[in-house]
């Protein structure tokens, strides 16, 4: 395994990133947390947007500068494209490149549309990558507290990038340098396999376990959904085996003796195929096309989903607790 180089501010030309202007292509979660705190950290950045829409409004009400997606386009030295995946390409082809010329940079957030060749830049344009590791909201959250989240950089240009990364806060905690391969691929297998899709799988599964065999759905939802956190949080904060030495013997024992009945050599097989269908573009082109043909599928499943017994439970639990504190995050505008 070769050696971890961290960049830190320190490490880093903080001021290259001000001599460039930054058109931000989008207002969403990403677009909100980074053009906010390039803001904040003294960049000159514009606002690329549809005019008059729900975005243009409401970063106008933040009073920032804001410009139709072309005029943005012609006005920055870097455009950085924070608008959902299945639809970059798109508004890079209709929008974007034909308002683009030599020397200017475009930037992503996610290799996704760069790696699997669905937008192809011009041999006179420069390409770079910050990847933030957290959604936009605690991007900004983590920079307004003094902190930061992590970041990955790639493409031509490492320094620049790594100003960028400054500006946003994320040179207070960690900046590593990787490949638009790698940051795609590892976190759509994240994404897939833990994160949202394994993690969701095994709740679910887990609930309706408990459910059909008779107990409530309420304590069922307390311990397979809500305590889920608090296993996180203590293997964020200290790793795997700090979380061992902070839980009980008995959950403990239960980990090593039947955690690996449930997730097992069978399951590694599954994540291998999943894997495979990320590096070899087939699930690249089965989300785009499902996209690209109106999403029927997607919306059908999100439906199922918002429908399913643990979100009408958990709703309730959370709004009938202080605990929550009405935090609910969820912006269904994710351009």
């Amino acid at each position: 395994m070769s050696e971890l180089k961290i960049y830190m501010d320190k490490d880093i030309d903080t001021e290259l990133i001000k001599t460039k202007k930054i058109a931000i292509i989008g207002f969403g979660s990403q677009g909100y947390g980074q053009g906010m705190n390039l803001v904040d950290s003294g960049c000159d950045v514009v606002f690329g947007l549809r005019e008059g829409g729900k975005s243009w409004v409401k970063a106008k009400d933040y009073g920032l500068k804001v410009m139709p997606i072309a005029e943005a386009v012609k006005h920055a030295d870097i455009i950085q494209i924070l608008i959902p995946d299945e639809i970059q390409a798109k508004v890079y082809k209709e929008e974007i490149e034909p308002n683009m010329h030599a020397g200017q940079y475009l930037m992503f957030s996610h290799g996704f549309n760069i790696h699997y060749g669905f937008i192809k830049p011009k041999e006179d344009v420069k390409v770079i990558m910050v990847a933030p590791k957290a959604p936009g909201h605690t991007v900004r959250s983590e920079y307004v507290a003094g902190k930061g989240v992590p970041a990955l950089v790639a493409g031509d240009d490492i320094e620049l990038a790594l100003s960028y990364a400054s500006a946003i806060g994320s040179g207070r905690t960690g900046v590593i340098e990787t490949s638009f391969k790698e940051e795609t691929e590892t976190d759509l297998f994240g994404e897939q396999a833990v994160l949202c899709g394994g993690c969701d799988a095994l709740i679910k599964a887990a609930f309706e376990t408990l459910v059909e065999a008779g107990y409530s759905p309420y304590m069922a939802y307390f311990e397979v959904c809500h305590e889920l956190k608090l296993i996180v949080d203590l293997i964020y904060q200290g790793g795997i085996e700090d979380m061992h030495y902070s839980v009980s013997n008995n959950a403990e024992y239960g980990d090593y003796t039947r955690g690996g009945q449930i997730i097992n050599s069978d399951t590694k097989q599954r994540m291998k195929k999943i894997l495979t269908e990320i590096q070899d573009g087939s699930y690249a082109k089965e989300f785009m096309n499902e996209f690209n043909s109106g999403g029927s599928k997607f919306k059908e499943l999100r439906k199922a989903s918002e429908g399913h017994l643990i979100e009408k439970v958990g709703s309730e639990i959370r709004s009938s607790f202080a605990w929550n504190n009405n935090n609910k995050l969820i912006d269904k505008n994710k351009n």
